[in-house]
């Protein structure tokens, strides 16, 4: 499977050794979670971060936007360093739009759900996205534990993907570990999200090594 190390989990202290052990690593994506405090009950960090991150990242930077109003942030995530826009189905009142235009702005488009939202939602979209971001515990902070349904919600976007034809990957957000990593790759997911898993690993670079070889 791909990594994608999120850096939500890093040291921030020392934001500048982690991202270079990413860079060193077999991770696939650097995972920037960014928070508002009002479409999720917690608050991260925003764009210069991610334009500091982009300035010494040597993988692309899958931004994940857990804010309202997503689509009035695009070219400032397109400004920043952002090579995948991630936005909510449950934050964009007009989806499609949105969409088109972070492919317009020169980035791919990418969708998230949260736990409690069908994949059905993504029916009439899903063939313009280039991901789909299926959360794994509910959005807001780091270091939960994996809701086990979501391997059933995989098995029907995959069958989703398939039905329509679209060439969407699926990625996962939340829990993931080495323990929960095996069957999401048997359920046929492509990249996995992981932030306490890999940060907090007496040997971070390893941990990616291992989840990418599942």
């Amino acid at each position: 499977m791909i990594v994608a190390p999120s850096l939500l989990s890093a040291d921030f202290l020392h934001l500048d050794r982690d991202v270079e052990m990413v860079n060193r690593s077999r991770a696939g994506y650097f995972h920037l979670d960014v928070m508002d405090g009002v479409f999720v009950p917690n608050i991260s960090f925003g764009f210069p971060v991610i334009k500091a991150v982009a300035s010494k990242a040597e993988k692309p930077l899958d931004v994940h936007l857990m804010i309202v109003h997503p689509e009035n942030y695009i070219s400032q995530c397109r400004d920043a360093g952002a090579a995948i826009m991630n936005v909510h189905q449950e934050a964009c009142l007009h989806l499609d739009r949105t969409i088109h235009a972070i492919r317009d702005a020169g980035m791919l488009p990418a969708v998230t759900l949260n736990p409690s939202t069908p994949v059905e939602m993504l029916r009439d979209v899903i063939a313009d996205v280039h991901m789909v971001l299926l959360m794994s515990v509910n959005p807001g902070f780091g270091g939960q534990k994996f809701i086990p349904n979501t391997l059933a919600k995989v098995a029907r976007l995959r069958a989703l993907i398939e039905e329509t034809g679209s060439q969407a990957l699926i990625e996962v957000d939340g829990g993931v570990n080495i323990d929960t990593a095996p069957a999401l790759a048997a359920a046929g997911v492509d990249i996995v999200v992981a932030g306490s898993a890999v940060f907090g690993a007496p040997d971070p670079e390893d941990m990616i090594s291992r989840l990418t070889d599942i």
